[in-house]
């Protein structure tokens, strides 16, 4: 009797990151966000997804690769002073109750993602607002701009 070989598909971390940034992307469009990735911040730091609503609102995503990857980072925090609402992206196989509950929370692969628990809107100040959405524009330009 032939043995049973038992196969399991293990991401690596750039490739679960890669898919679940991915997701979250497509998410944030199909819900009216303009999204960019890897958009640094005036605090120094980099948002992994940003992205511009209709109405001109500003969502970043943390993504989170692992467990590890959550608890060895913890500089989300420092997120929400250039954000409307803050989401974490995970992928699927994330464990349930490690993250904190007060983040909006986006489960999210390669082909997309959804959102499982909202994110609390803290509007940012009409000066920041315009300073970021500048920033913002003019990032996604220099982005798209011919060789």
């Amino acid at each position: 009797m032939p043995a049973t070989v038992h196969l399991e598909l293990v991401s690596s971390r750039p490739e679960t990151t890669q898919g679940v940034t991915r997701g979250a992307a497509r998410l944030l469009i199909d819900l009216g966000y303009a999204p960019l990735l890897e958009v640094g911040l005036p605090n120094g730091r980099r948002a992994d997804v940003m992205a511009l609503g209709r109405k001109g609102d500003i969502v970043i995503c943390e993504v989170k690769s692992g467990i590890e990857d959550y608890r060895v980072d913890r500089k989300w925090p420092e997120y929400a002073p250039f954000c409307d609402t803050f989401y974490f992206a995970v992928a699927p196989e994330f464990p349930d109750g490690i993250l904190p509950p007060e983040p909006g929370l986006i489960v999210a692969d390669g082909f997309g993602g959804a959102v499982v628990r909202n994110a609390t809107a803290s509007p940012l100040s009409g000066p920041r607002r315009k300073a970021l959405t500048l920033a913002f524009g003019r990032l996604a330009a220099l982005r798209v701009r011919p060789a």
